[in-house]
């Protein structure tokens, strides 16, 4: 008799929030760093490169480790560097001759947290016997949107009443979020993405199956077409709702991390009842539009209802792209998982790379060069109609 998968489950939609803490507290803190410690803008911008570097390595590197030390080790791993490095972030500052290099160590430690349940989380969760796993995959991964939302609320409002000089009580707060969690995950089963007895395909296995290199191109398009417009969204509700920036800040993430989680909280919740296929070229579809909405409409309101309706287009093609990678590709394993996390890592960075080189090139054009990015939800729209060419044929 198999063990109950609820718990295992939880802790997985959990592990989320914990990697939306991770992402998003700090850069809240940007500012508070460069006064209190005195950091130049080109440092504060190498603690995001650092990050980004940092879960970009770990995701390739554990496509080879970490079935080696096996995914309970993994996910204690992964908890404890979240929460030492978000501790560390309270100390190391302090400590360092130079608080740069504290903030440094600390911004490494939680990296690799990050990287990992970048990595582990969705095939831990995968390899739970549910009966409709796109479902929650979908739900799973809108737990992110929801942990993003709390994060930004939360340390916002303790901001407005305890004042961010006491950024540091918070941040220890926040830690006890993977702490909890990993003592959950030490009480819950983990099952195998393998049949007993079976080993997942090797790297260079993965690279021969070109429904793999599908995947990949489909997992890139995803992160891309969700960044290049979620990191202006700050942007189109300032000027779209005539506010400050901070209310903007507040406002454009929000609703675009809002409306991604209800994408996917409605296909966690009504996916038994929908095509995966038609739901994700419906979606690219509709990105497509509100990129057009936001290029092309001379009109601030606009702009900030296509990034919102953006959200809500892109919510299931990262969980949906994981999704249809397991369905088509068997026994991917731990390899298939880290790869296809490190692709659409690559994408999150390459969208709005575009983006902005282009709108570098038309004297800062953001609306044009949102419009270049438009080729990543036209691509992954191709992406989906052959692999469910290929799904039929087979």
């Amino acid at each position: 008799m198999r063990s109950d998968p609820k718990k295992t489950m939880t802790a997985c939609f959990i592990g989320y929030i914990v990697q939306a803490v991770v992402n998003n507290f700090v850069p809240l803190l940007f500012v508070t760093f460069q006064h209190s410690y005195h950091l130049p803008l080109s440092r504060i911008t190498a603690l995001i490169t650092l990050n980004f570097l940092i879960q970009l390595l770990v995701d390739l590197l554990s496509a080879a480790f970490v079935d080696r030390i096996g995914y309970r080790t993994s996910i204690y791993i992964a908890h404890g560097c979240a929460a030492a490095g978000i501790i560390l972030l309270t100390i190391l500052p302090e400590v360092f001759p130079d608080p740069f290099f504290g903030i440094l160590t600390a911004v490494f430690v939680y990296a690799v947290g990050g990287g990992l349940l970048e990595v582990l989380v969705s095939p831990i969760l995968e390899a739970c016997p549910t009966d409709n796993k796109e479902q929650a995959m979908s739900l799973l991964h809108s737990f992110y949107c929801w942990g993003h939302m709390g994060v930004v609320l939360i340390s916002t409002l303790f901001f407005a009443c305890f004042g961010i000089q006491n950024w540091k009580i918070l941040a220890l707060c926040w830690a006890l979020i993977p702490l909890g969690n990993l003592i959950l995950f030490a009480r819950a089963p983990l099952y195998s993405l393998n049949a007993e007895g079976e080993k997942g395909l090797t790297i260079k296995e993965l690279f021969r199956k070109k429904t793999f290199w599908l995947m990949m191109l489909m997992m890139l398009c995803a992160g891309a077409s969700e960044q290049a417009v979620s990191q202006w969204a700050s942007t189109f509700a300032e000027q779209g709702l005539g506010v400050s920036k901070t209310v903007g800040d507040l406002a454009g993430p929000m609703a675009f991390a809002a409306m991604m989680g209800l994408s996917r909280l409605i296909y966690g919740k009504y996916g038994d009842r929908m095509d995966l296929d038609r739901f994700m070229g419906g979606s690219c579809l509709l990105c497509i539009a509100s990129y057009l909405c936001i290029s092309l409409i001379p009109n601030p309101a606009a702009g900030l209802v296509g990034c919102a309706v953006c959200g809500f287009s892109v919510g299931i093609l990262w969980p949906g792209t994981f999704s249809k990678a397991t369905a088509s590709i068997k026994g991917g394993g731990t390899a298939m998982f880290a790869l296809l996390a490190l692709a659409g890592d690559l994408g999150c960075s390459g969208g709005p790379t575009l983006a902005g080189a282009v709108s570098s090139t038309f004297q800062n054009n953001l609306r044009i060069g949102i419009l270049s990015a438009i080729a990543f939800p036209a691509l992954l729209f191709m992406g989906v109609l052959l692999s469910a060419r290929n799904t039929r044929r087979s």
